[in-house]
């Protein structure tokens, strides 16, 4: 119910799925790390970021609502636990639930290389120099994505954060084989992947995967 000439909020709606309707829906990737300060400010023109499970999804009131249709972008997507890694927000006066720090990088890398750019989250997770190892291992051991998880300790690794060196990566299914996230790219022996070459451009010892050498890849998902 809407009073005559009142204008909802997008916060406003997400605050009735979650408290009314008892959905998992939540701001998360850039949008959760904006809100906590730990990215860019995000222009009018950017979509917000909603993330729910396979099994959720939007009423029809809220994907039709005019005034912010055309304002969000909605990922259905089990790769982490729904009740996993999310914190209670204030966002435009509402309390919402919205993915924590650690939660949102590892749904930018989900995103990525087609809905976000590797290099942003590696610019992103630059950043994050304070992150507690112990969260970032419980999500890391929960996350059924190889491709998050693989990315994830690749970038990690690369910043040389102090709480990277506190993980125990031998806990960590990390799957099998050589993968590759983008083609043309660059290999990674020590994670097995294939990246972007401007994320792997200062390191000496890796080799340019050509088309007939990613033959011998599989896809990272």
């Amino acid at each position: 119910m809407v009073r005559s000439r009142e204008r909802v909020s997008l916060e406003g709606a997400l605050y009735s799925l979650q408290q009314q309707l008892g959905l998992k829906v939540h701001f998360g990737g850039k949008t959760a790390l904006a809100i906590q300060g730990k990215a860019h400010y995000l222009s009018m023109r950017q979509k917000m970021s909603l993330f729910g499970s396979l099994k959720e999804s939007l009423p029809k009131w809220f994907t039709g609502y005019e005034n912010w249709n055309d304002r969000f972008t909605f990922t259905q997507t089990n790769f982490l636990p729904n009740d996993l890694g999310l914190v209670e927000s204030n966002c435009n006066g509402h309390l919402v639930m919205v993915s924590s720090v650690t939660r949102a990088i590892m749904e930018c890398i989900y995103l990525a290389p087609q809905k976000q750019s590797l290099l942003e989250c590696y610019e992103l997770l630059e950043g994050l120099y304070n992150l507690r190892p112990q969260v970032v291992q419980q999500l890391l051991e929960k996350c059924s994505s190889v491709k998050v998880k693989r990315l994830f300790l690749y970038l990690a690794d690369k910043a040389n954060h102090s709480w990277f060196k506190h993980l125990q990566i031998e806990k960590i299914d990390l799957g099998s084989g050589k993968r590759s996230v983008v083609k043309h790219g660059v290999y990674n022996a020590k994670y097995q992947i294939v990246v972007p070459k401007e994320l792997e451009e200062d390191n000496q010892r890796n080799f340019v995967a050509s088309s007939s050498l990613l033959g011998e890849f599989r896809e990272l998902s």
